[in-house]
């Protein structure tokens, strides 16, 4: 009991400590932004480094806390981005506030992209391994090619939308004189009002803070992490592997379609092609270089590897080979032994406990 009331205060002081370096984080950056002390290509980078920040966390719930390898992180954040732009846009004229229709569109993003995460997850989730990974890049994929064919206008009527295949082009929309063409297909979405902020991403990166460690430290978010340690011990005691999966992969989804919609509405065009392989690899790459199950990494490398490639650019055609081999790097500097060994040492062991954390 005194054990287990010691691993519940070392959760709770971690989650502190995650809540309040966010915090300091942006009030420090906020502060250097206020006095003109960041360079404009960093300023520029302040929200997709929220919106990668949020991708991290959330993958790192499917992939660190269920141990499921998706690869279609992307199309999620792609359903969230473009759904997020049409209900900015489409609410310009009747909500003035940029906030309030920024806090909507949010809210559409993820509402689309879990739907889109229900539709995929039901299917998908029954296969493993290499199966699961192959299936979700796929759709990502898919995603991808449906955006691509479609054109989205709105007028006073409301939202009118085609399929851009065959012959049909914007003039089909048949918009009044009033209407816009809001997705033009491959061209992507065009003329966004730019309406995303720093704060609108430092809340989000803490609500996405708050929905995932509190499921993590549940009863679910126990029995998430046990379908991962050993599936069929967790379906012996009673586990609905389905369930819990389903909880993990939806939530996972809909957060990612809230990074999107951020995302989305920071640029004034987009497109489908942004959310490609690359991308979901790029998130993956944040979830494994901070460490599997591991949220306050998954912050610290988003951040750093987005930051990084525009830092090494001055060194022009060789900075994305430095980029790879800092990589390459830090990964073999965090899974040596000896180097664990070495912190381990330097972090001293409490009173009471041994190595292993046992009283």
């Amino acid at each position: 009991m005194k054990l287990k009331s010691r691993k519940l205060k070392k959760t709770t002081v971690i989650d502190f400590a995650t809540y309040i370096g966010v915090i300091l984080a942006f009030i420090i950056m906020n502060t250097l932004k206020s006095q003109g002390m960041l360079t404009r290509s960093l300023t520029g980078q302040l929200i997709p480094i929220c919106c990668y920040i949020v991708m991290a966390v959330s993958l790192n719930l499917t992939v660190g806390i269920l141990g499921e390898l998706s690869l279609g992180h992307a199309g999620f954040m792609s359903v969230g981005a473009f759904s997020g732009i049409v209900a900015a846009m489409s609410l310009q004229s009747v909500i003035p506030s940029e906030a309030l229709r920024l806090a909507i569109a949010l809210v559409v993003g993820a509402i689309f992209a879990a739907i889109a995460g229900t539709l995929v997850g039901i299917p998908v989730l029954r296969l493993r391994g290499d199966y699961l990974a192959i299936v979700t890049l796929a759709f990502g994929e898919i995603i991808k090619e449906l955006i691509n064919c479609l054109i989205i206008g709105v007028d006073e009527a409301g939202l009118h939308v085609i399929n851009a295949t065959g012959t049909k082009s914007v003039n089909d929309l048949g918009l009044s004189e009033a209407g816009r063409v809001l997705i033009k297909g491959a061209q992507g979405a065009t003329g966004t009002q730019t309406i995303a902020s720093f704060t609108a991403g430092f809340i989000l990166i803490m609500i996405s803070l708050v929905i995932i460690l509190n499921l993590v430290r549940s009863r679910s978010g126990r029995a998430i992490m046990a379908l991962r340690d050993n599936r069929i011990a967790a379906e012996s005691v009673g586990i609905n592997v389905t369930k819990y999966k389903m909880m993990a992969f939806v939530t996972s989804a809909a957060l990612a379609g809230a990074a999107g919609a951020l995302y989305g509405l920071n640029f004034s065009n987009l497109v489908a092609t942004k959310f490609d392989f690359n991308t979901s690899i790029l998130v993956l790459v944040f979830v494994v270089l901070g460490g599997l199950g591991n949220i306050w990494g998954s912050i610290i490398a988003a951040t750093v590897l987005t930051i990084l490639p525009e830092a090494l650019r001055g060194f022009a055609d060789y900075r994305m080979l430095i980029y790879a081999i800092v990589l390459i790097l830090v990964m073999l500097a965090t899974n040596n032994p000896q180097l664990k060994a070495l912190f381990a040492k330097l972090i001293p062991v409490r009173k009471g406990e041994n190595v292993n954390g046992q009283a």
